[in-house]
């Protein structure tokens, strides 16, 4: 697809700057050409409300249906800003603690010897507080590979489809071998942690188990009521023939058209608007019954350890609960310098983050499971140059 057939299909709401606005659809169009990208949207919000840009280009899946403003798409791990608030509200609602043990909520039986290290397990010792900030320890069931074997994702994408619940999750991450470290400690110092999809596997049925509900439901009315959202929702559970077809997200050069494999990673899809929605009452705390509960988001950052493997989040970004943050390492911001995000990414190169020093909200995705690193090129050099647009008025 060429550049003349990614055309923006763009939506203005307030007062944009006529700078902004070009900046914008440039960036949009940039991205749909990034190689191996099919499509691309993106959504910039002022925090004091004064305009609202979103943008899509290119093609939303292996038809000739282009990407619009209004097509939802796959968000990955940015489901993990919800999973965090989902629970954060059931701790408000004294429903259950992030303090509270994992084996309150799940069955011991179930996890017994999960967590493993040097041949003792500590998996009674695991908190929700350690699955929202990746301090646990875990093994990633995603892509570790137990020895002899492929890990799930490159099954999934050698086979035609794949679908595993939270049982197999967990004996997937117990066949991956012991954990990387022992639960850190609540002692606000600063410990290297490790990300792993487990953790929040884990998460949404401990909402499932604390709720009484299967996951969907439970979202429903603890985030998509409270903040009329009615166009996100997880694989396999929307039922509104109103709302447009989903983008396809991609493997490389194939569609990730596996739709047993995207209701088993319990990930949303949602649109650029209902997204921006979100993040504004998650990082406003309009969501919670008390707005002071948001902050315990970002109240302690822990750094993840430095990895060449890319698949997933590594130095220099840190992680509070079900959040993250990326900014410039304090002895490279005379050289390069990046404006703090907080927020999450996706492995198909999703991003939701709030921008605090530009007062700006930013989301988007370019849905190609090969360019997750797209947002950390993109979002902040993106932001330091609508802050430069956004003074030429």
């Amino acid at each position: 697809m060429t550049l003349a057939n990614k055309m923006v299909d763009s939506i203005q709401l307030g007062r944009v700057p006529p700078a902004v606005n070009a900046l914008l659809e440039s960036t949009v169009q940039d991205l749909a050409a990034v190689r191996g990208v099919r499509h691309a949207i993106v959504g910039v919000e002022a925090g004091d409300c004064s305009y609202r840009w979103i943008g899509a280009a290119g093609g939303a899946d292996t038809t000739r249906r282009l990407m619009t403003t209004q097509t939802p798409y796959f968000l990955a791990s940015v489901t993990k800003l919800y999973i965090g608030a989902a629970v954060l509200r059931l701790h408000e609602q004294g429903q259950l603690s992030i303090d509270d043990p994992l084996i309150y909520h799940l069955p011991a039986r179930q996890l017994s010897g999960l967590h493993m290290r040097r041949g003792i397990d500590r998996t009674a010792e695991l908190t929700l507080r350690h699955l929202l900030g990746h301090t646990s320890g875990l093994p990633e069931y995603i892509f570790a590979a137990p020895k002899g074997k492929k890990a799930l994702l490159d099954r999934l994408l050698e086979q035609d489809d794949l679908s595993w619940n939270t049982a197999d999750v967990i004996e997937m991450a117990r066949a991956a071998g012991e954990a990387h470290f022992n639960p850190r400690p609540f002692d606000d110092n600063r410990h290297t942690i490790r990300y792993s999809d487990t953790n929040f596997q884990l998460l949404m049925a401990v909402i499932e188990a604390a709720t009484r509900r299967p996951i969907h439901e439970a979202f429903a009315r603890l985030i998509y009521e409270p903040l009329g959202l009615t166009q996100t929702w997880h694989p396999g559970t929307h039922l509104d023939t109103s709302t447009p077809l989903a983008a396809l997200p991609w493997a490389g050069a194939e569609p990730l058209d596996k739709p047993l494999a995207l209701q088993s990673f319990r990930d949303l899809f949602s649109t650029a608007d209902e997204t921006l929605i979100f993040l504004r009452a998650l990082i406003t705390g309009e969501l919670f019954d008390d707005p002071a509960t948001a902050g315990l988001m970002w109240q302690h950052w822990n750094p993840f350890k430095f990895s060449l493997i890319r698949r997933a989040p590594s130095w220099p970004i840190e992680y509070g609960l079900a959040m993250m943050r990326f900014k410039s390492p304090r002895f490279l911001e005379p050289f390069i310098y990046s404006p703090p995000l907080i927020g999450h990414t996706g492995l198909s190169g999703s991003w939701l983050f709030y921008a605090p020093d530009a007062d700006l909200y930013l989301t988007g995705t370019v849905d190609q499971l090969t360019a997750p690193a797209v947002p950390f090129k993109w979002v902040p050099q993106l932001v330091k140059e609508l802050r430069t647009a956004g003074s030429e008025t």
